[in-house]
C-alpha cells in the first residue's frame, strides 16, 4: 500500500463480519469494523467501542488523555501486557485495536486469517513465465532455471520462485528463521553454504504449505536478489536496496 494513496491515518468501513477468539472465548464479533492503515504497508483491523465487551473480559489497565489501556481476561497470563486500546481524542476517537497477535484466532466471515489483515487494496499475482533466471552467490552458480513462477506483490519486487530441482540443493542449510505472509503461508528459510565457508543467510525462502490462493508455489524456492547476482534472459541484473522493513512477519 503506498501513503501517497490518502493521508495517514486512514478509516475505512470493513464490509466483512470480524471475529476474534480468546481463551475458547469469541471476545468480539462485529460487522462494524474499520480498516485504519496507521502506516503505509498495510490495514489494522479496529472496531467501535459499543463492540468490546466491557462488563464481561476487559478490565482497565490506564488511561492518558488520548488512550485508554484494557486487559483482556479471557486466555491471557496473568499480569500480560495491555491487548485492547480505546482512543478517546483524534480521528480515532471512539474506536478500539486490540493486538492481533495476542489473541488465538481471528476471522473473517468464517475464514481464519493469520499475521495481519489482509490489505483491500494489494494484489498478488503468480504467474507461469519461461524466462531464463540463473542466480550466483559468491560466483557459484546456485539457481538456473527456465520455468520460474513470477509473483508481482503490490509495492514489492517481483520475485522469481524456482523449482526446487533446479537449484543447487546440496548448497543449502536448514536456517531456523520463520516469516508469515497473510497472501502466501508460512515461509521456511536456508542459508548459502559455499564451499570457501561463507554462510550467507536467510537468502532462500519457501512455502511447506501455503494459503489456498499461493498452492502454485509449492515445491518452488525465492532467493533474496537484493543479497545474491541474478541474470534473467541473460542481463545481469542490479541489486536493489535492502527492505528497511522485513520481508515478511517473523514467526515465534
Amino acid at each position: 500500500m503506498n501513503s501517497a494513496l490518502f493521508p495517514l491515518p486512514h478509516i475505512e468501513d470493513c464490509p466483512k463480519r470480524i471475529r476474534v477468539y480468546t481463551g475458547g472465548v469469541c471476545l468480539i464479533d462485529t460487522k462494524k469494523a474499520k480498516y485504519v492503515w496507521l502506516h503505509p504497508h498495510y490495514p489494522t483491523y479496529f472496531v467501535p467501542q459499543e463492540e468490546l465487551p466491557m462488563k464481561w473480559y476487559l478490565q482497565h489497565a490506564g488511561e492518558t488523555e488520548h488512550e485508554i489501556q484494557y486487559h483482556v481476561l479471557a486466555g491471557l497470563q496473568p499480569n500480560s501486557a495491555p491487548s485492547i486500546t480505546l482512543y478517546k481524542t483524534g480521528a480515532l476517537a471512539g474506536l478500539a485495536v486490540v493486538k492481533f497477535d495476542a489473541m488465538e484466532a481471528w476471522f473473517e466471515e468464517d475464514e481464519q486469517i493469520f499475521i495481519h489483515p489482509r490489505d483491500p487494496y494489494k494484489r498478488v499475482d503468480i504467474v507461469q513465465s519461461s524466462r531464463h533466471i540463473r542466480v550466483e552467490a559468491g560466483g557459484v552458480e546456485v539457481a538456473n532455471s527456465r520455468a520460474p513462477r513470477m509473483v508481482f506483490e503490490t509495492g514489492l519486487p517481483v520475485r522469481y520462485y524456482i523449482p526446487k530441482t533446479d537449484c543447487r540443493m546440496d548448497l543449502w542449510e536448514v536456517s531456523p528463521t520463520k516469516t508469515g505472509c497473510p497472501y502466501k503461508g508460512v515461509a521456511s528459510y536456508y542459508n548459502i553454504v559455499l564451499s570457501s565457508g561463507e554462510i550467507i543467510r536467510d537468502v532462500v525462502w519457501w512455502y511447506p504449505t501455503t494459503v489456498v490462493e499461493a498452492s502454485a508455489l509449492r515445491g518452488f524456492v525465492a532467493f533474496y536478489d537484493e543479497k545474491l547476482d541474478v541474470w534473467i534472459d541473460g542481463e545481469k541484473q542490479e541489486r536493489g536496496p535492502i527492505p528497511e522493513i522485513p520481508l515478511y512477519s517473523p514467526m515465534p
